[in-house]
């Protein structure tokens, strides 16, 4: 027999272990008071242990009409419950949905309480659908339907591509880095006749210019030390399409021999002697004007004149500030299957932000905004401006301070014989004012301050040093 103090010893080795396993547990005794609440139960219900433990279960948690704990009907019945989906709701209003199996706990024939394991049907359900979903097809994920966008641009532009999907014309697709140009190109392709054949995608400025021309058109055994046969991407598109992004980073050499591929339809392997027929569906992408890239030499002119058979202009984000809500609750969504949350979307102030502010990597910052937020939340259902990257926060509200009318500088005052400040000293008073504000955001931490203003440790205490002599 156990004396209390080794009793009180093995409680606590069971408590840590219920702690470590990966399913909630809740146990509770004949009358329904909690005994034992495992962290992971806690997780699951967003409740703390200190909240549960001690308390009857139909006083922290809520059943719909018609419905009764599991916990509470074991103990009634004295029969087990497995593979049980149970949704209810703990004492903040927040709703839980779980797959639990739930035993009658006995002594000497009597029953003394119940225990439920529970699991996240969220997260099962989660990984069901992707077990049961389609493999990716060729390398590409997107069709017309996934893109998200409701202003009138996208919605032309998507009109326009599901046409160009009719043919196979070469395709030219241009937009700033960010804005979704590989989702057009994928969706033309799964829209098209060659949907089933290879879908090939290169970024032309991720490999060195050396790489550029065998990796394109492949290489003939002997054609320099080390060569094997090897096709290229070109053949390896056979019947498909190949996608060359920032098709501007090549240089004008390799250019001429990709026009020459265009026109012919064949391709010869580096230090080989014959010309291969390819059936290739080209579409190029670039993240600058067209125009600009020719006059400044970056593009043939004859090059764009062949690969532009059909343009698509990607509007920014900026241009089309109708469609970030759309994309802003569509990229909450993903995050709260990929984190397991609960986030419903974002409060007025960080909507008024999102509309104002300039998005200059667009898209793709958008989302990466939403998935740097959802990862400093805590259990609130919405996004605020705590919540998102301080480095913009911070500057955005530095901006619309320089920007307001200074109280100082109003109509009213800028009369012949009003004082003002010399440019230098009002400069060096809102430099001032917005450098203390960032030290403040950061809490004084010097380093931090220094790479959110883009200037040295050194060059940041410096000023501050000289602000304080100034001010003292």
């Amino acid at each position: 027999m156990l004396d209390k103090f080794e009793q009180s010893k093995l409680l606590l080795y069971y408590e840590q272990i219920f702690d470590l396993i990966n399913e909630g547990i809740h146990v509770i005794d004949a009358t329904g008071c909690s005994l034992l609440y495992n962290q992971k139960m806690a997780h699951l219900e967003g409740m703390s242990k200190q909240e549960v433990l001690g308390q009857n279960v139909s006083a922290i948690f809520q059943f719909p009409p018609g419905q009764e704990s599991t916990l509470l009907q074991v103990l009634r019945t004295g029969q087990s419950i497995r593979n049980s989906r149970q949704t209810y709701f703990n004492d903040k209003g927040k709703q839980i949905t779980t797959i639990n199996h739930t035993y009658p706990l006995f002594a000497k024939e009597q029953i003394i309480g119940a225990v439920e394991i529970a699991n996240d049907v969220t997260k099962m359900e989660r990984l069901l659908r992707e077990s049961l979903r389609e493999p990716e097809k060729n390398g590409t994920r997107y069709t017309f339907e996934q893109i998200v966008g409701v202003s009138a641009a996208i919605r032309e532009l998507i009109e326009l591509a599901k046409r160009a999907a009719r043919t196979s014309s070469s395709v030219l697709v241009v937009g700033e880095t960010g804005t979704g140009k590989e989702l057009f190109v994928q969706s033309i392709h799964n829209a098209s006749a060659r949907s089933q054949a290879p879908f090939i995608s290169q970024n032309c400025a991720a490999i060195p210019e050396n790489l550029v021309e065998s990796l394109l058109f492949g290489t003939a055994r002997g054609a320099f030390t080390g060569a094997v046969e090897r096709p290229g991407l070109f053949e390896q598109a056979e019947g498909g399409t190949l996608f060359l992004d920032e098709i501007n980073s090549l240089s004008l050499h390799l250019q001429t021999k990709l026009l020459r591929v265009l026109q012919e339809k064949t391709v010869r392997r580096i230090g080989d002697t014959k010309d291969r027929l390819v059936n290739v569906r080209i579409i190029a992408a670039m993240n600058e004007d067209p125009i600009e890239a020719i006059s400044q030499n970056r593009l043939r002119k004859d090059l764009f004149y062949r690969l532009s058979v059909v343009s698509l202009f990607v509007p920014p984000l900026r241009e089309r500030k109708e469609d970030i809500l759309p994309l802003t609750l569509h990229f909450i969504e993903k995050y709260n299957q990929l984190f397991q949350m609960d986030v419903n979307g974002i409060e007025p102030e960080v909507e008024q932000f999102f509309h104002h502010y300039a998005w200059p990597g667009n898209v793709r910052e958008l989302q990466h905004f939403i998935e740097g937020a959802m990862n400093l939340m805590n259990g609130e259902s919405s996004i605020a401006m705590e919540h998102l990257p301080l480095q913009h926060t911070v500057g955005n509200a530095a901006e619309h301070r320089l920007l307001a009318p200074s109280p100082a500088v109003d109509a009213a005052s800028a009369q012949p014989g009003a004082s003002f400040r010399p440019l230098k000293e009002q400069m060096a008073l809102l430099e001032q004012s917005y450098i203390e504000q960032v030290v403040s955001a950061v809490q004084g931490n010097i380093s931090q301050a220094a790479k959110l203003l883009g200037i040295s440790r050194q060059s940041l205490q410096y000023r501050l040093r000289k602000f304080r002599g100034v001010s003292s």
